[in-house]
C-alpha cells in the first residue's frame, strides 16, 4: 500500500515538473497564430480578387460589400480555410449557383470541404439578419414616407411606410406525395418570398419558405408582420397590389382599384399608387439580377435549405444598398416580377380600409395638386 503511494506522489511530480518546464520555454514566445489550410492563389478566382480588381464578376458583390460582410461575420477560427476564403467561396457559390464540384475546382478545394464551407457560411449570414434586416424605427417614418412621395409624384402617399409584394424562387420539384404542394399556377415549383421594402429598394421585413401552391393572402395573413400588427404604426400604411385587401387592421394595406376603374379619380389614384409601389417590384428584380443563377433558374438544394439560402440574397442585397453598389435590374427579371395577381385572390378588404382608401382618393384628385388636363396614362 506505501508503494503504492509513493509511485503515484512520484508520478505527480514528475508530471508537475513537465509542466513548469514547458512554461519556462514558452515564456516571453508570441501569441500561438491560427492554423489555416494553405491557399492555392494560383487559381484565377483568387488572382483578380487579391490584385484588387473588380469582384462583381465574380461574386456579384462590390469589394466594399464583401469587406461589410467579412466585418459583420467576425469569422475568427482557430483552423480552417481562414474568413476570407470561406466566404469567397461561399460569394461565388451564391452569385453563380454552380455545383459543389465546380466551385471545387475553381478555389482549388476539396469537394467536401466546399459542401461544409457553403452551408456553414449560409447560417452564419442568416445569424446577422436582424443587423441588416429591421424595420425602420419611428423617428425614420418621415423620411420613408418622404421618399414615397417622391416616387407617387404625391404628397398624399406621405405616410407610406413601405411596399409589399410576393416573389416566386424556382426550385427542383423535390420528390414524394407532397411535392405537388410547390407547384404554383405557373405550373412550377417554387417557394415563396414575401418582402416589405422601404423607398430605397432596401428589404425592411421577409417571410419566406410557403410552398409555390399558396396564394398571396393566406402567405400574408400568416406572416409575422400580419398577426404582430405592429407595423406600420398608426396613422401610416404599406402599399399593395391588388392580390391583396385592402385593411386598416391589423396591417394597414392601401391596395389600388380593381379593373375596370369606372371614375378618373379612382384612375388617378391607380397611376400614383403604382409609381409608389414600384419600388418593391425594382428591389426584387435587382436582387434577380444580381443572383440570377438563385432567382431566375431552379435552385437545385433541398427545400429545407431553400429559406436560408434566399435570405442570405437579401442580406446580400441590402448590403450592396447600404453601401451604394448599385445594380441595374435586367428586362426578364422585371418580366419575372410584374405579373398581374390570380383573379381569385384579393378578397377580404375592411370597410375601413376602403374609407381610408377613399379619402387618399380625394386627396390625390385636389385641384391644387394636378390640373385636369394632366395626361396620367401617359409613359413616366
Amino acid at each position: 500500500m506505501e508503494d503504492e503511494i509513493e509511485l503515484e506522489y512520484r508520478r505527480r511530480l514528475s508530471a508537475r515538473r513537465r509542466m513548469m518546464y514547458c512554461r519556462r520555454l514558452c515564456r516571453g514566445r508570441p501569441a500561438r497564430a491560427h492554423h489555416y489550410c494553405i491557399i492555392n492563389a494560383t487559381v484565377p478566382v483568387l488572382q483578380r480578387y487579391f490584385a484588387d480588381e473588380d469582384t462583381r464578376p465574380d461574386f456579384r458583390l462590390g469589394r466594399e460589400a464583401i469587406q461589410q460582410l467579412l466585418v459583420a461575420l467576425k469569422t475568427e477560427r482557430q483552423h480552417g480555410w481562414g474568413p476570407t476564403l470561406e466566404t469567397l467561396v461561399f460569394l461565388f457559390w451564391i452569385a453563380s449557383g454552380s455545383a459543389y464540384r465546380v466551385v471545387s475546382r475553381a478555389f482549388d478545394v476539396p469537394l467536401p470541404s466546399v459542401h461544409r464551407i457553403v452551408h456553414r457560411m449560409v447560417d452564419e449570414v442568416v445569424a446577422v439578419l436582424p443587423q441588416f434586416v429591421r424595420l425602420p424605427r419611428v423617428e425614420d417614418l418621415q423620411v420613408v414616407g418622404e421618399g414615397f412621395a417622391r416616387l407617387a409624384h404625391h404628397q398624399a402617399f406621405s405616410k407610406a411606410a413601405g411596399a409589399i409584394d410576393d416573389c416566386h424562387i424556382r426550385i427542383k420539384c423535390p420528390g414524394g406525395p407532397d411535392g405537388q404542394d410547390f407547384c404554383n399556377r405557373k405550373l412550377f415549383p417554387s417557394v415563396v418570398l414575401q418582402a416589405v421594402c422601404d423607398h430605397q429598394g432596401r428589404f425592411i421585413d421577409i417571410f419566406v419558405g410557403y410552398p409555390g401552391s399558396v396564394d398571396d393572402a393566406g402567405i400574408l395573413k400568416n406572416s409575422p408582420i400580419y398577426t404582430r400588427g405592429t407595423y406600420p404604426p398608426p396613422g401610416y400604411f404599406i402599399l399593395a397590389d391588388g392580390g391583396s385587401p385592402c385593411l386598416q387592421e391589423p396591417l394597414a394595406l392601401i391596395t389600388p382599384y380593381k379593373r375596370p376603374v369606372r371614375g378618373m379619380a379612382e384612375q388617378r389614384f391607380n397611376y400614383h399608387h403604382s409609381r409608389g409601389r414600384s419600388i418593391i417590384e425594382r428591389a426584387f428584380g435587382v436582387l434577380k439580377t444580381r443572383f440570377r443563377s438563385i432567382f431566375l433558374e431552379a435552385l437545385e438544394v433541398h427545400p429545407k435549405f431553400v429559406p436560408k439560402v434566399v435570405t442570405a440574397c437579401v442580406i446580400l442585397h441590402n448590403i450592396c444598398v447600404g453601401v451604394g453598389d448599385d445594380l441595374l435590374p435586367e428586362d426578364a427579371a422585371l418580366e419575372e416580377v410584374n405579373q398581374p395577381p390570380a383573379a381569385h385572390e384579393g378578397g377580404g378588404e375592411s370597410e375601413r380600409g376602403a374609407a381610408w382608401r377613399a379619402a387618399l382618393v380625394n386627396e390625390v384628385s385636389a385641384l391644387a395638386v394636378a390640373p385636369l388636363d394632366y395626361d396620367y396614362f401617359a409613359q413616366p
